[in-house]
């Protein structure tokens, strides 16, 4: 019985980290940097944002209508509320209101910069599901990536 159980965990464990895998194997790759690219973009609050981190940065990219980005994104105001050391921003795209995205921020009390993203950024990124995110080195370079739900320690974990 045990052998069995065991058997089946591994299974399900090498079938989880293929997925995985795949549904990254779009994304930009570890290290990669995007220091030819210098984002500055609108915040919902009027504000301008450098997208070239001075500091290790959690760029989650979501859309407004995405359920999983609802579950998850409570788990990323956490970490920006409970680590200093890690800044947060988070891109809204495929939205066709700003309203969306100000409701969306509403209805979860987000507190990190929340900015208007473009189809430019999008490619630039290479992003093809939500939510998306990378977290970035202080010299603009990819340290980590994950597309889909992440928990709080998923994400914490990520970022060190």
């Amino acid at each position: 019985m045990f052998r069995s159980l065991a058997t089946q965990a591994i299974i399900f464990f090498a079938i989880f980290q293929f997925l995985t895998w795949f549904k990254e194997s779009n994304m930009l790759e570890r290290q990669e940097s995007l220091t030819e690219h210098n984002f500055i973009l609108p915040t919902i609050t009027g504000e301008a944002i450098s997208l070239s981190p001075e500091k290790r940065t959690v760029i989650y990219f979501f859309a407004p209508w995405c359920s999983i980005c609802h579950a998850s994104i409570d788990n990323l105001q956490a970490i920006y509320e409970k680590n200093e050391t890690i800044n947060v921003i988070a891109i809204a795209l495929d939205f066709m209101e700003v309203s969306e995205i100000e409701d969306f921020v509403a209805k979860h009390q987000l507190t990190f910069p929340i900015v208007i993203g473009n189809e430019q950024v999008k490619q630039a990124y290479k992003i093809h599901g939500y939510p998306s995110y990378y977290v970035m080195s202080e010299e603009n370079a990819v340290i980590s990536k994950s597309i889909g739900y992440s928990t709080e320690l998923g994400l914490y974990l990520r970022s060190l």
